[in-house]
């Protein structure tokens, strides 16, 4: 499946940084600090925070951006209307802000064939769907979970207010139990 540098970005970045789709969307070029790996969100609530993003992204990123300063990270394939605000549009390309919306779809599109296995037919696997955006945060924080990383530091990366509502994260499977259990040391 051959999937566009914008997307590859995107989807890269949401699992990398655990953040929510919003806040990596609305991301400007000048929130970015790509030598340490980081960039400035506008958490759930109008708290400014941080999110960490890894290689993959790190990678991806001066790709995506070649030649611009300033203005939306991720575009619109398409020229912007007359109509949309100044903030959420790049005056390099004159293309708008990438919508929450169409991020969506665009993922749950390329998504249906991994989330449906077994399924080749293109009328069925349209009515089955595939993945959300929200799946790739939520997989990031149970990976993360899985591989040890203690709360506190879940709590920073999700930004979360409390654990419980982490908890739903948290829940390590079948697998990683058994390797943890396997880990251990007698005593």
């Amino acid at each position: 499946m051959k999937v566009p540098l914008r997307e590859k970005a995107l989807w890269r970045m949401l699992y990398e940084t655990c953040a929510r789709a919003e806040e990596i969307l609305t991301l400007d070029i000048p929130d970015l600090l790509p030598d340490d790996k980081r960039g400035r969100v506008t958490s759930k609530g109008g708290a400014t925070d941080w999110v960490h993003w890894q290689s993959g992204t790190a990678q991806l990123l001066p790709r995506l951006i070649k030649g611009r300063s300033s203005g939306p990270m991720f575009l619109t394939t398409r020229k912007a209307p007359a109509r949309t605000p100044t903030k959420d549009k790049c005056r390099a390309t004159s293309r708008a802000r990438l919508s929450y919306r169409r991020a969506a779809e665009l993922f749950e599109f390329h998504t249906r064939a991994l989330a449906n296995p077994g399924v080749t037919d293109p009328d069925e696997l349209e009515l089955l769907g595939g993945w959300t955006l929200h799946q790739l945060r939520h997989s990031a924080l149970t990976h993360e979970a899985e591989d040890g990383t203690n709360t506190p530091t879940l709590l920073v990366r999700s930004r979360h207010a409390s654990v419980r509502s982490l908890e739903r994260y948290a829940r390590p499977g079948v697998d990683a139990v058994a390797d943890h259990v396997a880990r251990r040391k007698r005593r």
